[in-house]
This record gives structure tokens, C-alpha cells and sequence, in this order.
């Protein structure tokens, strides 16, 4: 996203969507997941600064979880689903990553949604989507703001060893990695420049097997 003046003591929340990075050793589990760092003095957030790591599914299933806990109110759309969508399509890739920083870019400008504990698991940890989905609803032993906390910070005090288990158990089942740029090295607002990776995954479509 565009850097925007502001004045002293405004809230902003500042998104980015950025380097693409093809994952999967194989042709049917191959996909791209996408860095998404955010920079805020919003006192919605736990977190001031973060950097998390969301495939294309991911978004989709934000969406709809939104869409379900704000009933009526219309949410801006995703970049339409490619059945021909190809990894190694530099313009496809930078397409659809300019639509899902559209797409966030708009949605924290919505107050309604800012205190959904989905966006925020979202945007601020690593979990899988059934990890989020269990904890947004208290179903783990450790909580929303502990699961942000924990997740590329360090290890924070929980109630029990039990809990701090069980939370590195589902950060892991997220593949929590490195948030360092290593993919296809791409912002949001510049085109491909290099594609990598591709012997290992020509000809592949993300929108295929997941």
C-alpha cells in the first residue's frame, strides 16, 4: 500500500502484501503463499508491527468467516478465482496480489470488523485455518492475544507448559517459517522480476488439488 500523510495522533493501520513465494515439493501440493506485514498505533491490535506468511485460500476463508459475523454488511471482493491460474505466470501472480492488497487495504477501514478475532489471527499469527477457527471460538487452551503473542515473537509465559505446547504444536502445523524474502521477491506494486523455482513446479495451477 501507498505511504499516506497523516497527523500527529491519527490511527492508521497500514497493510502490505508482498513476495510471493511458490511452496510444495510437488506438482499437486504446489502453491504461493504471500507476506503480509502491518505497521498500526491502533489500539485494536495487540500487536504494533507484524509479519505473517497467507496463501490465497486463507483470504478466502477470512472473507467468508467476516461475511458470516457481519451478516448484511457487503465486504469488498477478492480477486476472482483463475481455474487457468498458473505459478509460474508472473502477470497472474502480480495481478492477484495487487486484489488481495485491494482487498485488505479496505477491510481495516471497516470499524466493524476491526475487533473480529478472525481478522486478527489472521493478519498476527501463523495458525491454520482449523486453528484459528478453534481458537476465535475458545476451543484451545490458550487464547487469541496469546496465539499472536506466541507466534515469530519469542516464547511468552502461558498458564501452563501444557498450553505453550499446544500452541507451538499449531503454529507448526501452519508452517511457521522465515518471513525473510527468499521467494519470487516481489512489493505489492512492482512486477515480477524473476521466477523461481520453476523447474519444480512448471506448469502448475494453484487453483488446483490443495
Amino acid at each position: 500500500m501507498e505511504d499516506v500523510p497523516y497527523s500527529p495522533g491519527q490511527e492508521i493501520i497500514s497493510v502490505w502484501v508482498r513476495d510471493p513465494h511458490i511452496r510444495g515439493k510437488d506438482f499437486w501440493h504446489a502453491h504461493i503463499d504471500y507476506e503480509i506485514c502491518m505497521h498500526t498505533n491502533s489500539m485494536c491490535f495487540t500487536k504494533k508491527t507484524s509479519c505473517v506468511r497467507r496463501r490465497y485460500s486463507e483470504f478466502v476463508w477470512l472473507r467468508q468467516k467476516l461475511q458470516e459475523n457481519t451478516h448484511l454488511m457487503e465486504l469488498p471482493a477478492l480477486p476472482p478465482k483463475n481455474p487457468f491460474f498458473s505459478l509460474n505466470n508472473s502477470h497472474q501472480v502480480n495481478k492477484r496480489m495487487k486484489g488481495l492488497q485491494h482487498f485488505l487495504d479496505a477491510i481495516v477501514q471497516k470499524p466493524l470488523v476491526l475487533s473480529d478475532s478472525c481478522l486478527h489471527l489472521f493478519l498476527q499469527s501463523q495458525l491454520s485455518i482449523a486453528k484459528m477457527e478453534a481458537c476465535a471460538s475458545g476451543r484451545t487452551s490458550y487464547s487469541v492475544a496469546q496465539a499472536i503473542q506466541s507466534c515469530g515473537s519469542g516464547v511468552q509465559r502461558f498458564r501452563s507448559d501444557e498450553d505453550l505446547s499446544d500452541l507451538g504444536r499449531d503454529c507448526g502445523d501452519s508452517d511457521c517459517e522465515s518471513t525473510a524474502s527468499s521467494g519470487l521477491g516481489l512489493s505489492c506494486d512492482t512486477d515480477l522480476a524473476h521466477e523461481e523455482q520453476t523447474s519444480q513446479a512448471r506448469g502448475t495451477t494453484e487453483d488446483g488439488p490443495r
